[in-house]
């Protein structure tokens, strides 16, 4: 199918309240463009470096999401821009992202990455150090800084039973540190399992290869 023939597939698919991330990792900046032309408005990348090359040629109406491991060192190159970081997975990160969006006078939007899945290798925090970190945000550090909600990324699996206790455990969390300050955004769900995501309480899925294809990874 065309890009537009699955763009319009995955709609149909996502309620009216889950927002969708279109993630365009490897993918050019044409495809990026095709989609935007559909009324896409919200892209995610993975990599520093990929979205600050695209970031100039593209609509500056585009509202783009860091989702990938974002290392301190790096903040700087997108904290002019960027709408929101949904992979902050330490405090170190967090103040880092304060510091730089306090130099550009703004405040970032960011979300707390939870290690749910069984995997060692996904990044994230565990869920003590979120609420640890949440509550220090309440208590007022992290001026520059917006806590809109928390991400994860279920097991690589095909054992939907497993996938959906991942996200149900993110979603007790979420509707836990929700009691202490409301929260707008619990990103759940990617291409493979989104439908179990946003059955489990996802308002945000992140979809790439659904919608622009499978990725060329030798980029």
């Amino acid at each position: 199918m065309s890009i537009q023939e699955n763009y319009n597939a995955v709609k149909k698919q996502l309620p009216s309240n889950v927002q969708l991330v279109a993630v365009s990792k490897t993918h050019p900046v044409s495809a990026i463009q095709e989609v935007y032309d559909l009324g896409q408005k919200v892209f995610g990348e993975n990599k520093v470096q990929e979205l600050t090359e695209k970031y100039p040629l593209l609509p500056k109406d585009i509202e783009w999401h860091l989702i990938g491991h974002l290392q301190t060192n790096k903040v700087k190159y997108i904290a002019e821009f960027i709408d929101t970081i949904q992979s902050v997975d330490s405090e170190k990160l967090i103040r880092e992202i304060n510091k730089e969006a306090e130099k550009h006078n703004r405040t970032i939007k960011v979300l707390l990455q939870v290690k749910i899945a069984e995997e060692e290798s996904k990044f994230g925090l565990e869920t003590e150090e979120a609420e640890n970190l949440f509550q220090k945000y309440c208590n007022g550090e992290f001026p520059n800084i917006i806590i809109t909600g928390l991400m994860g990324m279920a097991t690589f699996t095909d054992d939907k039973n497993q996938i959906k206790k991942e996200f149900l455990n993110l979603k007790r969390l979420f509707d836990k540190l929700n009691e202490l300050r409301p929260l707008e955004t619990l990103s759940m769900g990617m291409s493979d399992d989104f439908p179990i995501a946003i059955e489990c309480g996802a308002n945000s899925v992140r979809v790439g290869s659904a919608i622009f294809g499978r990725r060329d990874y030798s980029k």
